[in-house]
């Protein structure tokens, strides 16, 4: 059966790189029929986190990747590690290292300095210690234990095809810290042995530790999972992701108003393909699709305009009862929301779903719907009025406001010929009052037909905000027509 894991490291946020890591993780066990395990990498124990434990797991869900088994947790697993790192000490394959972090740096720096390059590595000290000096340093100070690199590594990768590396650019490494906790790569390579893991499908930026990894397999006769190194996320200058690029958790995605589905709908194809054009899937679609072999081998950019413009086909296929439970931690405790209701805020969907590319946007497209305009655009509409597109005459838009109570039914197109009516019988163009009756009932220049706009908000609604417009706003633009 495949099986495989996520196993990320509770020393910071879930971030796209890892996010996309877990999905392919996902969609290989899932299309497989195989399992897809947690497991929480705490082995650096001074910055692991229960926060940041919190954070992944609520990313993982919030992304709909549902884990078979797990979380398993590295930190409870020290009793493992111990036991299995005697089994090398006792086979001579791994020596006790009294080096302290501070020693080794000086060293490196020292030999680094003469030789007027970098690529230092572990120099062996300890592994030549006499029996009195280990002797003196047990007394005083905890020890590591290392792994002795006797030999060449290389693997056959998925993507990458056979991998090597000579044994003189790998050094002897540390399995388990002074402190007693293994390492990365002898817990990682146990884990995965124990948990009967398959494959190892992670970045390419593991291949060092790949290495690693391989020798400690020979060294305990284990045959070694299948690995698929991804290539990395790029950035738009291809570069590798990181914040300057943009590049934030996946919680503040959520938070910033995009879909889950979208979400995971982009960073599936940052790398895969499932041919032809097709770029919006649901998960059971990708997933019914998804092989390593259409897993490329280069590095795809993250375009973040792209996953906006994925997020707003997928509001906008969204039916407005969905889109107004997922709106809903973007505008509780928005004033005029409550007083509204469902059915209110209903209308307004239905007329904005078509402008949004993003949760948070429903706000900022639409207060106007439930509050009057806090500010008002002067700079954009002046240059509507300079243009000669907009009237500012407070006697025509008058003239605007009678003829609306007047009125004894309101609705789009009775708003419509009104408008229409009143301009046509001052000889202008309705364009010319049309543009200050949008900005006076919604702050803007621009955004959906000014008459649906009407029909939601209600004729005595329209009224009162043209009467402020005319007395408190007009004053303001000091413009002549």
């Amino acid at each position: 059966m495949v099986k495989v894991r996520i196993a990320p490291s509770p020393t910071g946020f879930l971030h796209v790189g890892t996010a996309r890591t877990a999905l392919y993780n996902f969609l290989f066990a899932r299309n497989g029929g195989g399992k897809f395990i947690l497991r929480i990498e705490d082995t650096d124990i001074e910055r692991s986190s229960d926060e940041m434990v919190n954070v992944i797991i609520e990313s993982l869900k919030w992304m709909g990747l549902h884990w078979d088994e797990g979380p398993y947790f590295q930190s409870e697993r020290r009793d493992i590690y111990v036991e299995y790192a005697d089994k090398l000490l006792q086979a001579g394959l791994v020596y006790p290292c009294y080096c302290t972090k501070e020693e080794i740096e000086e060293r490196k720096r020292v030999t680094e300095k003469k030789k007027k390059k970098k690529g230092w590595k572990y120099d062996r000290r300890c592994l030549h210690l006499t029996r009195e000096e280990k002797k003196q340093f047990e007394r005083e100070r905890a020890s590591a234990l290392r792994f002795r690199v006797e030999r060449a590594s290389s693997f056959e990768d998925f993507l990458h095809g056979k991998i090597e590396r000579s044994k003189e650019d790998i050094e002897d490494f540390v399995i388990i810290k002074s402190d007693g906790m293994a390492t990365y790569n002898f817990a990682c390579v146990l884990d995965d042995h124990l948990m009967g893991i398959t494959h190892v499908i992670r970045g390419e930026d593991h291949i060092p530790n790949t290495h690693k990894q391989i020798l400690l397999y020979e060294a305990f006769g284990w045959m070694p999972p299948e690995f698929v190194h991804l290539p990395l996320i790029l950035g738009p200058d291809r570069s590798k992701l990181s914040k300057r690029h943009g590049a934030v958790s996946v919680l503040e995605y959520r938070d910033r108003g995009f879909l889950p589905e979208a979400f995971v709908n982009f960073l599936a194809l940052l790398g895969w393909s499932p041919g032809g054009d097709r770029e919006i899937m649901s998960l059971d679609e990708i997933i019914g699709l998804f092989s390593l072999e259409r897993v490329g081998k280069r590095g795809a950019v993250f375009d973040t305009k792209k996953l906006e413009w994925m997020n707003g086909e997928y509001i906008k296929k969204m039916s407005d009862g969905e889109l107004l439970r997922r709106l809903s931690p973007f505008i509780e405790n928005k004033p005029g929301i409550e007083e509204k209701g469902d059915e209110y805020i209903l209308r307004v969907i239905a007329l904005l779903k078509e402008r949004m590319t993003l949760l948070s946007q429903f706000w900022e497209l639409g207060s106007y719907f439930f509050i009057p305009p806090e500010q008002y655009d002067i700079e954009s509409f002046t240059k509507y009025v300079k243009k000669g597109r907009a009237e500012t005459r407070k006697e025509r838009i008058e003239k605007v406001i009678n003829a609306f109570k007047e009125l004894k039914k309101f609705d789009r197109d009775m708003a419509e010929n009104c408008v229409r009516g009143v301009a046509e019988g001052m000889g202008i163009k309705a364009a010319l009052i049309i543009h200050p009756i949008r900005f006076a009932l919604t702050g803007k220049t621009g955004g959906p037909g000014l008459f649906e706009i009407m029909e939601i908000l209600g004729r005595d609604e329209c009224i009162k905000r043209l009467e402020y417009f005319v007395e408190n706003i007009l004053p303001q633009l000091n413009i002549k027509n």
